[in-house]
This record gives C-alpha cells, structure tokens and sequence, in this order.
C-alpha cells in the first residue's frame, strides 16, 4: 500500500504540467475601424504563457458583439501554434459594463447617504419636538411658583436661555442637513442621467477561448478583433473664411458615435467608407409560376348558398380575426428599438481615413468629433445678387477642390472671420470639382430692384393674342474699397405649352448673359466686374404672350 502510494504521488506530480490550463488575458482595446453601421474592434495585450498546451481565455467581452467576425493573431518569440476559437456567454447579478457597474455603486453610496442623512434630520426632529414640549412644561412650573408666591428670576432666565441655545443649536444642525440632502441629490440626478445614457443593462458577456500550444515559457502579444453593432461616424467640415485675404481653410473631422459597451481610450481609430452591411452579393432567383385561375363568376355563384347559410359567422370573422391579432402581438417578446445608422453617400467611392493621434471616444453615445485633416482648395469670392427674392448680396466662396482625395457628403460649419454664422451641406466632390458656399450677407454691396414697366395687352380686333410685358432695372454699388465680382441672377418666365410664347426683348436687357443657368430653365445671369465704390446697372426685359380664348396661370 505504502509504494502504491508513492507511485500515485509519483504520477501526479510529473503529470501536472501535461494538464492543460486556462490562461486568463488582460487585454484593452488598441484599434477600432468604423463603418457606417459596426466597428471592428482590436483588443491587444502581452501574455506571459507555460509550455505545453493550454488555453487563453478572453473574458468580459461586449454579448452583442459577431460570434462570426472573431480572428485572432499572436506574435511571439517561441515556437507558438493557436488552434480554433470558440466563445461562449457568461452570466452575472451585476452589470459587466464596466462604466455601468462603476456608476451603479456609485448610486447605492449616494442613496445610503441620502437615507443616513434623512435620519439625522428625522432624529433633529424629534428633539426640536422634546424641547418645544420641555419648555411648555417650564412654564407651567413657574405659573405654579408665581401663584405661591415663590419668585425666582435667575432661573426663569437659565432655563430659557438653554432652551434657546438647544434650539438655536437643533436648527443650525437642520438647515446643514438640508444641504447635504440636496447636494447629495444633485449627485445622485447626475449618476442616474448617465446611467441612462449607456442604457445597455447587460448583466451577461462573452468569453473567448484560444487553444494554443507553446514549445517553452514565453511572452506572446496577441490581437482579438471582433466586429460589433452601435457605432456610426459621419464626416463634418470646418470651412473658415479670411474676407482680408480671401482664403478659405476647409478641415475634416469625424463625428464617431458609439454604444459598444465598452470605451475606447486613446486608440488608434480608422474611419471606414466601407458598408458591409450591404451584403457580398445578390440573392438567388427563382421561378414565377402562372396558371390560370377559376372564373370568378361561377365561382362567386357556387359559393353564394355557401355565403348565405353562415353570413353571421362571416360578420363575425373579422372581429374573431382581429382578437387573434390583439393576442399575438400581446404574446410577441419586448424587443429593443433599433437605431438607424448614419448613411454616407459615397457614390462609389470607398476609402479609410486614420485619425491624427490616440483617439477616445466613450460608449455613452456622445458625438466625439475627430480631426481627420485639411483640403487643400483654391477660393474665388463672388458676391451674389438675386433682386427677385432679396435686396441683400451675399458673399459667397467658389472652391476648387486641388490635391487626390475626395469630399464626402456631410455639414460645413461655416465661419466668417473667426465668427461662427451658420451651415450648409456639400455634396460628393472630387478632384477639381467647384462647389460654392455662401457667408452672409455683404453690408458693402448695396441693391436696388424697380419694376419699370408692367403692361398687359387685350385681344382685340386687329390682335388675336394677350400679351404681359414687363421690365426691370437692379442698381448695384460697390462700397469697398476693394474690386468684387457680382453675380447677378433673375428668373424669366418658361413656357410649358407651345401656345404660350416667352420672349426676352433684347433692347430691354442687359447683354453678356447666361440663359439656363446649370441646366434650370428660366434662371439668367450676369457677371460684372465692379471696381471699388462703382456703380452698375442690370436690365430685364420678357414678354409673355398666349391665345385670346385662353386662360394662362404663373404670372
């Protein structure tokens, strides 16, 4: 018995490093590439591993990250193989997010004060009571010894002296008390606004096991990417415009939001104009069967007897049908709402832009607005003037988009001289594509718009059409001190039928303009080139003319 002992002991100890172990990792997010609709998220960490196989066990992992989307890379001096992942969900009475669990305690502490707090003010309470009672019971005792006669004024005045004090002392404690509740109730309004905002109340996570096999002791780093739902980014532009100089800068940024469960701090964030959500593919087709269907009429006429005998039960399907409906959607599972991603319109055009520097960005669904850098554009400034609709000329920037990389759809803070004043939105723009942007108003540019003639001619006997005929004049002075180009630009009248006639009278209007302005019907411009305190004047004449027997509307 004693060498079979032995011999156990013996095998169990040799045996041990043979068994395979779980090696736990630390690991923090490094990366994060961001798509319109999912990230793919990077953990990275250095593992120091035994020889022989074993197991690294990735836990704490977000449940609502792609099981599919799991791939693992190591690196490592030794001799280091990885076998095939697999994962598998963990459940805890606590919340996993580690934000989440952080802020929840947080919230228990603070209530407990609350409470331990009301106490004490409960308590200050019941003394105030005792010594409002306590001097009630003095003076009824005095009453009694001044009614026999046995006056004592030095303790009338202790007794009510340090009653006063007692009191004085119970109310300080009390208005102290009431501060400590309300500030502890701004804090507590504050953990439980940001408890809302992460909103995940996951109580369960993923754990990942890597089976690997080590030929020594070693270090290995090692990458787990995963790709996971709750993360957008859109792109924003900055454009700042120097009126001086006329330069405009134009900067990118990207707003990055994200509900991962988990925080990125200072990592290294790629912004993706992939979409996979989209799909690799299209899907299968199948065959459209057509057949010839029953008459309806002789079928209508079989079932009519067959529609007569249970016309009640046919009045009562709807209302049964409708029952069945109320108690299967009664009977359906609450479901979390979804949220509709950001939709970037790339027109074809798919890129990556890497954020300058460590980025963070929390999981609370704040917008962090990454700079991702600048464009480099050639500006033309160009006042513009529309007399129809306004009195007001608006400086605008004409940029021509220089250098390989496109611009993304997306809103342009608009800044004048340092000044914020607004936004706008660009559309895709390629290389050497010109989009304008509008600053405000120009003080400096003055307008004046005069109907001159608006004169309808009847049909008679001599005409057999009517005819509208009217003319404008726009005045324009340049108050800089300082040559601008003026973009006037007018509508004229575009007939739909051919029987309405448009007619623009050539010694009524100005010459050198642009009829059909970008392919709009109707829109007419004129360039001037306005030396400093100069004056010009834009002129427009059109007649519109249609058959006397008729009607015509727009005008």
């Amino acid at each position: 018995m004693r060498r079979l002992t032995i011999l156990s002991a013996f095998i169990t100890v040799f045996a041990l490093p043979a068994w395979a172990v779980d090696v736990d990792v630390t690991s923090k997010v490094s990366a994060a590439t961001v798509y319109n609709d999912r990230a793919s998220v990077t953990r990275s960490a250095v593992v120091k591993v035994p020889a022989g196989s074993h197991n690294l066990v990735f836990k704490g992992l977000p449940v609502s990250l792609f099981s599919d989307s799991l791939r693992v890379e190591g690196m490592s001096k030794a001799n280091v193989t990885f076998g095939a992942l697999s994962s598998k969900y963990e459940s805890f009475e606590d919340f996993v997010v580690p934000r989440e669990k952080e802020l929840n305690a947080q919230l228990v502490v603070l209530q407990d004060q609350k409470r331990a707090y009301m106490a004490d003010k409960s308590a200050l309470v019941v003394s105030k009571t005792f010594l409002e009672n306590l001097g009630k019971q003095a003076a009824l005792r005095e009453d009694e010894n001044i009614a026999e006669i046995n006056l004592n004024p030095e303790r009338w005045g202790l007794i009510a002296d340090s009653l006063a004090q007692k009191m004085s002392e119970n109310l300080k404690a009390s208005l102290g008390l009431d501060v400590k509740i309300r500030e502890t109730q701004v804090k507590i309004q504050k953990v439980q606004n940001e408890l809302r905002s992460l909103r995940t109340g996951q109580k369960q996570s993923l754990s990942v096991s890597i089976p690997f096999e080590a030929d020594k002791d070693t270090n290995v780093t090692v990458d787990l990417s995963y790709q996971i739902s709750g993360a957008s980014w859109q792109p924003l532009y900055d454009a700042r415009l120097d009126v001086k100089t006329t330069e405009m800068e134009l900067v990118q940024y990207g707003s990055v939001y994200q509900r991962t469960g988990e925080d990125w701090t200072d990592i290294d964030l790629t912004l993706s104009t992939a979409q996979p959500s989209r799909g690799t593919g299209l899907p299968d087709l199948y065959t459209n069967w057509v057949s010839i269907g029953q008459n309806f009429a002789k079928k209508q006429s079989r079932n009519l007897s067959a529609m007569s005998a249970n016309v009640t039960g046919l009045m009562a399907a709807p209302e049964m049908e409708s029952m069945e409906m109320d108690m299967a959607a009664a009977a359906m599972p609450m479901q979390k709402v979804a949220v509709r991603a950001a939709q970037i319109n790339t027109e074809g055009f798919v890129g990556e832009y890497n954020i300058t520097g460590p980025a963070t960005v929390k999981a609370d669904g704040t917008q962090a607005k990454l700079l991702v850098g600048a464009f480099d554009v050639k500006t033309a400034l160009q006042v513009q003037v529309k007399p129809a609709l306004s009195n007001d000329a608006y400086l605008v920037v004409k940029a021509t988009l220089q250098g390989d990389a496109p611009i993304l759809p997306g809103q342009v803070n608009l800044f004048r001289d340092g000044a914020y004043i607004g936004q706008t939105h660009v559309k895709m723009l390629r290389p050497n594509d010109v989009t304008e942007l509008a600053f405000g108003i120009d003080d400096n540019v003055t307008v004046k718009r005069n109907m001159i003639k608006d004169e309808r001619s009847e049909a008679g006997l001599l005409t057999k059409e009517t005819t509208v005929e009217r003319h404008y004049v726009t005045d324009i002075q340049n108050l800089h001190k300082a040559p601008v180009q003026v973009a006037v630009l007018d509508s004229v009248p575009v007939s739909k039928d051919e029987r309405v006639r448009v007619e623009i009278l050539k010694a009524n209007t100005t010459a050198g303009y642009e009829s059909d302005l970008k392919n709009v019907k109707g829109i007419t411009r004129w360039i001037k080139d306005m030396a400093p305190n100069s004056k010009t004047q834009v002129n427009l004449g059109w007649k519109v003319s249609w058959p006397k027997d008729q009607s015509i509307s727009g005008l």
